[in-house]
């Protein structure tokens, strides 16, 4: 097994997987444990500067050769953290190796199966090797694909001084898939100029478009009366609950929607007869058709109160960050070379809006123009995620030569 595929193995026996409403940074323990391998790994390849942060932040350095001192400071950047959607505790993998192109069964005793007909990328596998899961977690190559990538790219050029390049910011992130990668993240201890997230999907995939996201929380409140006497009285707030959510469009669903289309994502909705709960997430890669939504979303609460009295329905919108093109638009080297460095390597670059947002997204506008490049998953955030090996090596490849394009 190479390199890259021997450190992904191992960061995902680690249980990194981040909580939502977390009052601290990183949300759970094994995030810190991991941040705590990855800098005493970054520490034996030779790296330097090596840090890691009070809330789970891994940096580090690879100074530039001689002669490039004066090259623009280049940071690659992964997240640690799985996503809460489903368990990343004692994950399984499985390698198929010379996938035939038919069926996977992921777990024969619970009759799980990842079919060509319901997932058509499987089917340009074929001959290659995969790593799936056994049907009862997620995988993990979001991201630690992505960190198993940029560390084996950087142990490579470590030990071999004779490439030029400038100086190399290494970052491994916690919490991104719960909105809070960046919170705590030091732009300035980081020391990068410009930047890649290697958060992406496919072999080949570049990105610098993202949906501009917000939260949207419904609370409520209604009022519960015994059934038998309840004629014009009760109001049933998991009713209300389902009247909001039909007055939303019906379009406007993620299971309709692809490319630049935007959408209302009913994401967990609970209660009881008096008091409900639902939250929302909303995205569209167009700010006016973004902010349309969000008044959608206003109106819609607003009429369920005038029907049923103030009140009734209390929400509240908050954004979570914005398209980052605003800023990568002003810095299109970065996707030039990129692209030319896919190109070199054989690699078809397939240039993509992202259907969810990165890190890169929030550092671009800190400050940090930050594009997002490929991991080699798919399926991401449930139990039919999968990883194709040979993909995964030949990012760590095109990060090298990626980095090579920026000596001068």
């Amino acid at each position: 097994m190479s390199e890259v595929i021997d450190r992904f193995m191992h960061y995902i026996s680690v249980d990194t997987m981040s909580a939502e409403d977390a009052d601290q940074v990183p949300s759970t323990p094994g995030q810190m444990t991991l941040a705590g391998q990855l800098a005493d790994e970054l520490r034996s390849i030779g790296a330097q500067d090596v840090s890691l942060s009070e809330h789970g932040y891994v940096f580090a350095v690879i100074p530039a050769t001689a002669g490039c001192e004066n090259a623009p400071a280049l940071g690659l950047i992964a997240h640690m953290d799985t996503s809460p959607a489903i368990s990343g505790a004692d994950i399984h993998p499985q390698l198929v190796k010379d996938y035939d192109g038919t069926d996977i069964c992921l777990n024969r005793e619970l009759d799980i199966w990842l079919r060509v007909s319901e997932f058509p990328d499987l089917a340009r596998y074929k001959g290659q090797d995969l790593i799936t899961t056994d049907g009862t977690t997620l995988l993990g190559a979001d991201d630690k694909a992505g960190v198993a990538e940029i560390m084996t790219a950087a142990a490579w050029l470590i030990a071999h001084p004779e490439v030029a390049h400038g100086k190399i910011c290494i970052g491994f992130t916690p919490d991104e898939e719960v909105g809070c990668g960046t919170k705590c993240f030091d732009l300035k201890a980081f020391g990068a100029d410009i930047a890649y997230t290697v958060d992406g999907g496919s072999l080949g995939e570049l990105e610098y478009e993202n949906f501009n996201a917000a939260s949207g929380k419904v609370s409520i409140h209604g009022a519960s009366i015994h059934p038998g006497t309840a004629k014009g009285k009760m109001k049933n707030a998991l009713l209300l609950g389902m009247e909001f959510q039909s007055l939303l469009p019906v379009f406007d669903n993620p299971m309709y929607t692809e490319g630049y289309e935007g959408f209302i994502h009913l994401d967990q909705m609970s209660g009881t007869v008096e008091e409900a709960a639902l939250d929302y997430i909303i995205r569209d890669h167009d700010r006016a058709k973004f902010e349309e939504k969000k008044k959608t979303f206003a109106l819609c609460a607003d009429f369920m109160n005038r029907k049923y009295g103030e009140g009734t329905v209390e929400y509240t919108v908050k954004d979570s960050y914005f398209n980052m093109r605003e800023v990568i638009e002003s810095h299109m080297y970065l996707i030039d070379n990129a692209r030319e460095a896919m190109e070199e390597l054989g690699i078809t670059p397939i240039i993509t809006p992202i259907r969810g947002g990165t890190d890169g997204a929030r550092l671009s506008f800190m400050g940090l123009p930050c594009p997002n490049l490929c991991t080699g998953g798919h399926n991401f955030h449930g139990k039919y995620e999968f990883t194709c090996v040979q993909s995964m090596e030949k990012i760590a490849e095109i990060l090298v030569q990626i980095v090579r394009k920026y000596a001068n």
